[in-house]
């Protein structure tokens, strides 16, 4: 039963970069929109006003600098093995950055899919607001850190953490968005 705890934990907490990068696009976002205003086939926005250059780096980077204070804080107290991302910089690197633009490219395809179904950008479509960006960051890991994937989501428990933490979590930080006047609705 411990080990369980554990596998859920550390699942968690060593996806926080992915975590991170969505909220940090919405803190930095705003210039410079990813679709450059295009249209899809005439039909409506490619991605939508709420998906930008600057939200995309602004993202990735928060996502990757979180990774980074992760592995200061892990390597001198052992936690969670001292190298969870990686056992060399590049390594690490790699996994870190694969998790916050995976996380990011997630986002952005489920805003595509939502404009093709007709929803406004900010509409409510649960789990699609939700799970794509999950899954992207899980893909780019599985492509780019297939070991650590493979040691941290490539089970059951640590799959169905992440993919059962994460609907309340988004709401949860949406709200708060919401409140502080970074988002326009609270989902």
């Amino acid at each position: 039963m411990p080990n369980i705890i554990f596998e859920i934990l550390f699942a968690f907490i060593l996806f926080l970069p992915a975590y991170i990068a969505n909220p940090a696009a919405v803190i930095f976002g705003g210039y410079f929109p990813m679709d450059f205003g295009k249209t899809f086939f005439g039909k409506g926005r490619i991605f939508g006003k709420g998906k930008t250059w600057s939200g995309f780096i602004g993202g990735s980077l928060s996502g990757a600098a979180l990774g980074y204070l992760m592995i200061i804080i892990f390597i001198p107290t052992g936690w969670i093995g001292g190298y969870p991302y990686g056992s060399t910089i590049i390594a690490a690197s790699v996994t870190i950055f694969s998790m916050s633009v995976g996380s990011l490219v997630g986002d952005a395809t489920g805003s595509f899919i939502k404009r093709r179904m007709g929803l406004k950008s900010g509409a409510n479509a649960f789990l699609l607001d939700q799970w794509p960006f999950v899954l992207v960051a899980f893909l780019f890991l599985f492509i780019f850190s297939r070991d650590f994937f493979m040691q941290y989501y490539g089970n059951i428990i640590g799959t169905l953490t992440i993919l059962l933490v994460t609907p309340p979590l988004h709401r949860a930080v949406n709200i708060v968005g919401f409140k502080t006047k970074r988002k326009n609705v609270p989902w």
